[in-house]
């Protein structure tokens, strides 16, 4: 490390790294909207929203900007497990488990305390149904309240 930057706290070189990381995000970010406003209109609905790639990133970058991604991480990873072999549901189950469900999970979706419990349960004997519940409570969530303010905000015009 050269000397001038051992002198800088290293919680000051988090933050600038922090900051290039925001800026670097929010560059991707115009050069995707601007290069997709004319192709697609947007959504009237979160299904709808869903069901397109662009849709999808157009929803990521949105959810980025506001720090709540886990939520469209979350039912992404829900539907890649529906689609899953038998013989991997289990490891993606748990995989599931401890990146969203699991209250030290690094990605925690806000679930209530009865589903949370019923999902700890299910753990034991994972089915392709374990997190239908959680993802349709995480869906109706991103529906009544993150995509109203997606569809208000500059991603969609």
């Amino acid at each position: 490390m050269c000397k001038g930057l051992s002198a800088i706290q290293s919680s000051c070189l988090e933050k600038a790294k922090g900051m290039k990381v925001k800026l670097t995000h929010l560059a991707e970010k115009q050069e995707w909207v601007h290069k997709h406003r004319t192709e697609e209109k947007p959504p009237h609905d979160l299904e709808t929203l869903l069901n397109s790639k662009m849709g999808i990133q157009a929803f990521r970058w949105f959810l980025c900007s506001e720090f709540s991604e886990e939520n469209l991480e979350f039912w992404l990873a829900c539907e890649d497990y529906k689609n899953s072999s038998g013989s991997k549901l289990a490891s993606k189950a748990q995989n599931i488990y401890n990146r969203f469900i699991n209250p030290d999970a690094p990605r925690e979706v806000n679930l209530d305390s009865e589903t949370r419990e019923m999902l700890t349960d299910l753990m034991e004997t994972p089915t392709a149904e374990t997190f239908d519940e959680a993802q349709h409570r995480i869906f109706t969530l991103m529906a009544k309240d993150s995509f109203p303010r997606f569809l208000r905000s500059t991603y969609t015009h």
